[in-house]
C-alpha cells in the first residue's frame, strides 16, 4: 500500500503529464469537467478539474461551489501509481477490475484519447 504523501506525489505527475499535450489536442477532447478521485485502500478522495487549459492540482478538499465531479475513479493506491508511471494500463485495469470509473460515455471517449 503506497502512502498519502505517495499518491499525492502520482496525482502532481499526471497535472505535469497534461501540460505536455498541445493545444490542439486539448482544445479537440478537452472539455471541463471536474474529478474526483477516490484511493479506496487509503480512504482518502482527491479532487481536481480539467479544462482546455491542463488539469489542476488536485486536493484533498472538495470544491467550494459544492456541485458533484462528472467523472469518478475509484482505485487503490499502488494502482494509481503504476497507471501514472505507466506501468499498468488503464484500460486493462478498467477491464480487471482494479480501476471503477463513473463517467458519461463521451468523458470515458475523450479521457482515452488523452491518456
Amino acid at each position: 500500500m503506497a502512502t498519502v504523501e505517495e499518491c499525492r506525489a502520482a496525482l502532481d505527475k499526471l497535472v505535469e503529464h497534461f501540460d505536455g499535450i498541445s493545444q490542439e489536442d486539448r482544445a479537440k477532447h478537452v472539455v471541463e469537467r471536474r474529478l474526483a478521485c477516490h484511493i479506496s485502500d487509503l480512504g482518502v478522495t482527491f479532487f481536481g478539474r480539467l479544462h482546455r487549459g491542463g488539469l489542476d492540482p488536485f486536493k484533498e478538499v472538495p470544491p467550494e461551489d459544492g456541485r458533484p465531479a462528472e467523472v469518478k475513479l475509484t482505485l487503490k493506491s499502488e494502482d494509481l501509481i503504476s497507471m501514472v508511471n505507466g506501468e499498468l494500463d488503464m484500460g486493462r485495469a478498467l477491464f480487471g477490475g482494479r480501476v471503477k470509473i463513473d463517467a458519461s460515455l463521451g468523458d470515458l471517449l475523450r479521457l482515452r484519447k488523452l491518456l
